[in-house]
């Protein structure tokens, strides 16, 4: 594969993945908007293992503690703090686990990979999460979540199923609506990210059993989602303490229209 095109991939992959305007969703338009060839499942391994490297390394301190609570489960010590984050952690990962496994063995995934679909994901999240930042009473922290919490937070993440929605996005939409303040449903939407790029490139793995591995294009891949996955990741967090999420909802509800139009004029093979 072309070094330009690797370079492209990892840049969207790495700045979108942690933003709330749908990694995914970039990365299906992409084909169709510069012609280049679908990058295969082999580089999307490789981008959501840079992605991941980016929000362990970011978010240390608080996956130190959430493996704390390993052993401490192993022991049947469920009260504990490291346990009762590890034991929401894991229950959160469940419903987006279930149906990502139904959507691939059903074929359903790819029918949802369509130009309008994408639109109106961009479009409706998007004025979603704008709703659910103006009218949130956030006053919660990381420590206050609950296992219902960590459930239906789940369920929200399970949406990002839908090409377009974003995974991030949907799932800080869910936590404001729990009343989490802004920077702490960032915060956990980045920790529930783990378990479930995790969860999601084993299954897209399958697809890689008995092909090869090109050593050069999946490191290049790696190192660079890895580095612009940590750079968007640091200086969203850090506009969190002082701005809302109302830029990244006005380039969703631009790009949502934008590709309604073109969709629905039969553009990009919608």
């Amino acid at each position: 594969m072309p070094l330009y095109h690797l370079v492209i991939i990892a840049l969207i992959q790495g700045i979108t993945e942690f933003l709330p305007v749908s990694s995914s969703g970039h990365l299906i338009l992409l084909p169709g908007l510069t012609g280049l060839t679908d990058q295969g499942p082999v580089i999307d391994v490789a981008a959501h293992v840079g992605t991941l490297l980016a929000v362990i390394v970011y978010f240390w301190s608080d996956v130190r503690h959430i493996l704390q609570g390993v052993p401490q489960v192993l022991r049947g010590q469920f009260d504990t703090p490291s346990a009762r984050l590890l034991i929401a952690m894991s229950l959160a990962t469940l419903p987006v686990m279930v149906l990502g496994l139904i959507l691939k063995l059903t074929g359903l995934s790819d029918a949802l990979r369509s130009i309008t679909v994408i639109g109106w994901s961009m479009l409706v999240f998007g004025i979603l999460l704008y709703w659910m930042d103006q009218r949130a009473q956030t006053t919660r922290q990381l420590q206050d979540l609950t296992l219902r919490d960590a459930w239906i937070l789940g369920l929200w993440q399970a949406l990002a199923l839908i090409p377009g929605t974003s995974r991030s996005g949907i799932t800080i939409t869910g936590a404001l609506n729990a009343g989490f303040t802004r920077k702490e449903a960032a915060r956990i939407a980045m920790l529930m990210s783990i378990p479930t790029i995790i969860a999601s490139g084993a299954l897209t793995s399958l697809d890689l059993i008995g092909g090869t591995v090109p050593l050069r294009d999946t490191s290049i891949v790696v190192a660079l989602s890895f580095a612009a996955a940590l750079l968007a990741l640091s200086l969203m967090m850090r506009l969190l303490n002082s701005l809302t999420y109302t830029p990244y909802v006005v380039y969703r509800i631009g790009l949502g229209l934008t590709l309604l139009t073109i969709g629905y004029s039969g553009g990009l093979g919608s």
